[in-house]
């Protein structure tokens, strides 16, 4: 069949509006109709090709829709069933058996390969029969339709807003799962978040729902600290303004936070993070730095500060579990990650990426016609 997607051709290029090809559904697929999709910063890198996947692609990773067609080895979801599209795995190898299954042996392929894992793609243009990358995160949500692998689809009550939903799928997951599924800070803990983006700001609602004390929003943008104030935040750092970490610890009475998130993939706001750590703090690690990157840390007096750095995949989150655990405490009133949400139409992509890139929109997210 034939639908309509956004076709990235080149490293740097537009997204570009296109009639695709696409092919029949394999046995371990379910196709899905798109009523919305998130707009994230890993989109970004990768059409920057910092994360190279094969050109021409369709990307996106945060989907959002209602089922069509099930494939024959698929159990679980059926025709009609309201689904969030997250992370693909093999479901195989050790780390997903151990239920790790962000750490999938075969991670990179399968969200950034460009192929299904036997190598074919399920896209190609129509007129001249060139094969288009698919099976972004197992999905290539920015199109209207998809064919995605069984492990990325998690179903969702279907009475929820359904076009709200697809930031679950990875921002706001990677956010929210890093506090509350790898830091695991306890009631009445400090934690500082590094960034007040979408990771940032749900990881600030993780952080209030988790019971902390003390929750600090450092960022750079006066109006994202008022948001992170107004979202859970005690207390907010403009990096700006001296030394975040020096702040940070007069904010503490002089002993640091127990647990750090960096989010914006820079490498000296990560060691800037690490330097704002108590004794036996942790630092975790959500923001995406180019392979080859390199942070460099204080190593002496470190010994006896007993600090931790944890590196963090998508929130150590299994999706199907916990994208409805945040669901119903959205319902609770607890989660209120809508207020990071601008809508666009699917037509406007390329404005939503550069609204974000500028830092005026929080998370964008496309959504298509209903009519279709």
């Amino acid at each position: 069949m034939r639908t309509e997607a956004a076709v990235v051709r080149e490293k740097n290029g537009p997204f570009q509006l296109q009639e695709i090809e696409l092919d029949e559904l394999r046995a371990d697929e379910v196709r899905v109709r798109l009523v919305g999709a998130g707009v994230c910063h890993t989109d970004a890198v990768v059409r920057e090709q910092i994360y190279p996947t094969p050109l021409p692609a369709v990307l996106g990773h945060e989907g959002a829709g209602v089922v069509e067609q099930v494939g024959d080895a698929v159990v679980g979801v059926s025709v009609g069933d309201h689904v969030v599209l997250s992370v693909n795995s093999c479901g195989r190898c050790r780390q997903c058996l151990a239920g790790d299954n962000t750490y999938c042996a075969d991670l990179y392929a399968r969200n950034f390969g460009g192929t299904r894992p036997d190598g074919s793609t399920a896209l190609r243009d129509p007129e001249n029969r060139e094969a288009i990358s698919s099976h972004f995160f197992g999905q290539s949500s920015f199109a209207r339709r998809a064919n995605v692998q069984a492990r990325s689809v998690v179903p969702v009550p279907p009475d929820v807003p359904l076009e709200l939903m697809g930031p679950l799928g990875c921002g706001i997951q990677t956010g929210a799962g890093a506090v509350m599924n790898s830091l695991r800070p306890p009631a009445g803990s400090s934690i500082a978040v590094f960034g007040a983006g979408a990771v940032g700001l749900s990881a600030v609602l993780a952080a209030q729902a988790v019971g902390c004390a003390q929750i600090v929003a450092v960022d750079i943008v006066p109006e994202r600290l008022s948001l992170a104030k107004e979202l859970g935040a005690t207390d907010t750092v403009d990096a700006r303004d001296g030394d975040a970490a020096e702040r940070i610890k007069e904010l503490t009475g002089g002993l640091g936070v127990d647990f750090a998130l960096e989010t914006s993939g820079v490498a000296a706001v990560l060691r800037t993070a690490a330097d704002s750590l108590a004794l036996r703090g942790t630092v975790g690690l959500v923001g995406a730095q180019a392979p080859g990157q390199e942070t460099s840390f204080e190593t002496g007096l470190s010994m006896t500060r007993g600090w931790k750095l944890q590196m963090i995949i998508e929130g150590d989150a299994v999706p199907q579990t916990f994208i409805p655990r945040l669901i119903e405490l959205w319902r609770k009133g607890r989660f209120p990650f809508d207020r990071l949400v601008t809508f666009y139409d699917f037509a406007d992509i390329e404005k939503a990426f550069a609204d974000s890139a500028a830092g005026g929109t929080i998370k964008p997210v496309l959504r298509f016609a209903t009519s279709d």
